[in-house]
């Protein structure tokens, strides 16, 4: 009986390491303009930008149970044992629709083995966690060792982020009309998290796109701990300046070395958009 590791698209991790450990990687919708699209199957973060530039405004929808269903059931008619580390359960319906999935495979396999761990992570928060568990797969941890490690990281994992139009913020619904336009003419760049409990809040705001960085690697430095010897991930809407700006703060600051870098996918893209800049690191 084998061990597997699986996630799904929310993790932000980019192909090298999904393919390095062979992931499994369950994609999110994206419905644009009426056409349905899957997140990093069928549709990737510079189309999914360009879209967002050019007026669209995208809709996410979970994992469906029978995806979970497919992909849980090819593990455990060999017998195998599966570990699902999931989006945050307050962000989507896609951890609820793997429970169904996993109640509805125990009827016809109730000795399975599938644990199911609602990180209340997003994005590369979620990646983090994923890309920890899957190192410790690698080196031959137990499954218990991974399911505790994977709480761990994931209750001490932070994410901190902000974005370059706040435009995309109010076409999603998440500010007024009203914020919008004065925020726009004054240059105001919110900084944002995802708290304990999964969910958005905003942390405070910034003057400009730069003082917004730096004031995203300050909180790093307030927040997190021997930041010289951890791997710093980083996702981006489509801004790769930004995102060496960033690293160049956090080198200078804290003696960062390490850190792994991807595009933003759709389920914080398509709220977010065009210039997000996060960072996600272990308190």
């Amino acid at each position: 009986m084998a061990l597997y590791i699986v996630t799904d698209s929310a993790a932000d991790l980019p192909n090298d390491i999904i393919k390095e450990f062979n992931l499994d990687v369950l994609p999110l919708s994206v419905t644009i303009n009426d056409e349905d699209y899957l997140d990093g199957v069928t549709i990737d973060n510079k189309e999914l930008m360009d879209k967002m530039r050019a007026g669209a405004t995208p809709k996410t929808s979970q994992v469906t149970y029978s995806s979970f269903t497919g992909l849980f059931e090819k593990y455990v008619k060999h017998g195998d044992s599966v570990i699902y580390l999931a989006l945050a359960a307050n962000l989507s319906g896609t951890f609820n629709a793997a429970n169904i999935a996993k109640e509805e495979l125990l009827e016809e396999y109730p000795n399975l083995d599938i644990t199911l761990i609602d990180t209340k992570c997003v994005s590369m928060g979620l990646g983090m966690v994923v890309y920890k568990a899957l190192v410790m797969l690698r080196d031959n941890a137990t499954k218990e060792e991974i399911i505790r490690m994977a709480k761990l990281n994931s209750e001490n994992m932070e994410h901190i982020f902000t974005v370059d139009d706040l435009e995309y913020l109010f076409r999603g619904g998440r500010i007024s009309r009203a914020a919008a336009l004065v925020g726009g003419l004054l240059g105001i760049k919110p900084i944002l998290e995802v708290t304990n409990d999964g969910t958005l809040a905003p942390i405070e705001k910034a003057r400009g796109r730069k003082n917004s960085i730096k004031r995203i690697a300050e909180i790093v430095g307030e927040r997190g701990k021997n930041l010289d010897g951890q791997i710093i991930g980083i996702s981006h809407g489509d801004d790769m300046e930004a995102v060496e700006f960033l690293i160049e703060c956090l080198k200078d600051s804290y003696g960062c070395k390490e850190f792994i870098v991807n595009s933003i996918g759709s389920v914080v893209g398509a709220h977010a958009g065009p210039g997000t800049l996060a960072v996600f690191f272990s308190k």
